[in-house]
């Protein structure tokens, strides 16, 4: 355990925030703002950091969830006054990437994979299955809309438009969350947000990292080579380390693996 006594000069501190994985609110190691929240405050407030620094490694998932977190981050670098820098390993994309540009500066490695300024959503239809076993759907609603897009019906295409409009307004949540953050430093010659991927370099050239760097030797060139990192981030719970709820786990799992995959990793 390392004291930062008051009366001595202690070595510059950073406290790195590891997000790794999938963001939404299924699964127990999935980012979302819930259980984050104490993870960040004590990263910001705990021994007074120079700066937070963000371990990204996340191919997106849920636009809220996404918003929540950046949203916290935000507030607590203006309570505390500290600077936050991101580092993207593998994959900061949809909402890894809304993550990232929560912080003051972005820096990745050479192959990360960053970009995906879009939004998507995926289903699937049941109903000519349902038809050729002889099983026929039965749905009652108080409301024209309430049963939208039901999975076991024809595809409604009142449904479809609605369900783009709504896809548009979160996709221009995400576009004005980047260029805030971002600011002049984005290439707007250049079509951004289309829901392309980028790797770093070329990211660099469209502004939406700041340069290639990792963690610890960028830290140490920032802050000197007595540099102390502390860390914080999601712990497996207690009874899991034991076998417990492995169905769940294992669901969480395809579901983090298939988010990752789409990016070829």
């Amino acid at each position: 355990m390392n004291l930062r006594l008051p009366f001595l000069k202690n070595p510059p501190l950073v406290s790195v925030v590891r997000l790794q994985g999938t963001i939404g609110t299924s699964g127990r190691m999935a980012l979302n703002d819930l259980t984050l929240a104490p993870i960040l405050e004590k990263a910001f407030r705990r021994g007074k950091p120079d700066a937070v620094a963000l371990e990204i490694n996340s191919p997106g998932g849920s636009p809220v969830q996404s918003s929540l977190i950046g949203a916290r981050i935000r507030a607590l670098a203006e309570d505390t006054d500290v600077p936050v820098i991101a580092f993207v390993e593998d994959v900061a994309a949809s909402g890894g990437y809304w993550l990232a540009a929560a912080a003051d500066e972005i820096w990745a490695d050479d192959s990360s994979i960053l970009g995906s300024i879009g939004v998507v959503s995926s289903g699937f239809g049941a109903h000519v299955f349902l038809a050729r076993q002889g099983i026929e759907r039965r749905v009652h609603t108080a409301g024209k809309s309430k049963s939208m897009l039901d999975p076991f019906r024809p595809e409604n295409e009142e449904d479809v438009a609605r369900l783009k409009t709504l896809l548009g307004d979160v996709h221009e949540n995400f576009i004005a969350h980047v260029k805030e953050r971002r600011g002049d430093r984005l290439d707007m010659s250049a079509d951004l947000f289309t829901g392309e991927i980028w790797l770093a370099r070329r990211a660099g050239e469209l502004g939406l990292i700041d340069g290639i760097g990792h963690l610890r030797p960028t830290l140490r060139e920032r802050f000197g080579d007595k540099v102390q990192l502390r860390r914080y981030g999601l712990r497996r719970p207690f009874l899991s380390r034991f076998g417990m709820n492995l169905v769940n786990d294992a669901l969480a799992g395809i579901e983090e693996r298939a988010g990752f995959a789409r990016f070829g990793l």
